[in-house]
């Protein structure tokens, strides 16, 4: 996949919805109960990060829920690329980008949502094709003025924030010319998912998916 092709497919993405749920989960059995819920609520993009043994499963798994687009997210070298390839990912976030795992995404024709946190590091990902990147860590970064600085050197440039951004502070982000979307964890507590309150999650994604922008 060329990084036009990448780049025209994370724009796709990113406006489904106003947020990309980043989910860490430990036990497979919550993965399909917890993707209908957050898909029921209209967050059909699902960000699994590779946190936990259990994270190939449970992409495995998300991937079969009708109306959800399943991503592989903490990638970090070409061979988790390609695990997360071989288990239903669609698409991949990294918090940062290096030129061998930008390379691994290219050759698995896995669009690839790449951290950055610089206004140089943006630079290299357009220098490379990519004019769609994450973000990250967005509030320990300066958050959402930070990013607004961006708009005026690079405005083909479009991002989504992660990275303690919460319903709180959302709207700030999404009020960007040069923001998408947001990631978030809020609309996915652990603890809700350990209750099996899958209702609740399902509320709270219909509440974050209903910020505009």
């Amino acid at each position: 996949m060329t990084p036009k092709d990448a780049s025209a497919y994370a724009r796709e993405l990113c406006g489904r919805a106003p947020v990309i749920p980043v989910l860490v989960v430990e036990d497979v059995e919550h993965a399909v109960p917890l993707a209908e819920a957050l898909v029921a609520g209209g967050l059909p993009v699902l960000e699994v990060t590779l946190r936990t043994p259990a994270a190939l499963e449970v992409i495995h798994r998300m991937a079969t829920v009708p109306g959800g687009i399943v991503g592989a997210g903490t990638l970090l070298t070409p061979e988790q690329v390609a695990e997360a390839r071989a288990a239903g990912a669609r698409f991949g976030v990294s918090p940062g980008v290096t030129d061998r795992l930008l390379a691994a995404c290219e050759a698995e024709d896995l669009p690839l949502l790449g951290g950055i946190a610089t206004v140089g590091e943006a630079m290299g990902l357009l220098e490379r094709g990519y004019d769609v990147a994450k973000f990250f860590p967005a509030e320990a970064n300066g958050g959402a003025p930070a990013l607004k600085s961006f708009a005026g050197p690079l405005p083909q440039m479009a991002f989504c924030p992660t990275g303690g951004v919460s319903l709180a502070n959302a709207p700030a982000y999404l009020a960007l010319p040069n923001v998408l979307c947001v990631g978030g964890s809020w609309v996915a507590d652990p603890k809700l998912a350990r209750a099996g309150r899958w209702d609740e999650i399902e509320a709270l994604a219909r509440t974050a998916s209903q910020l505009n922008r």
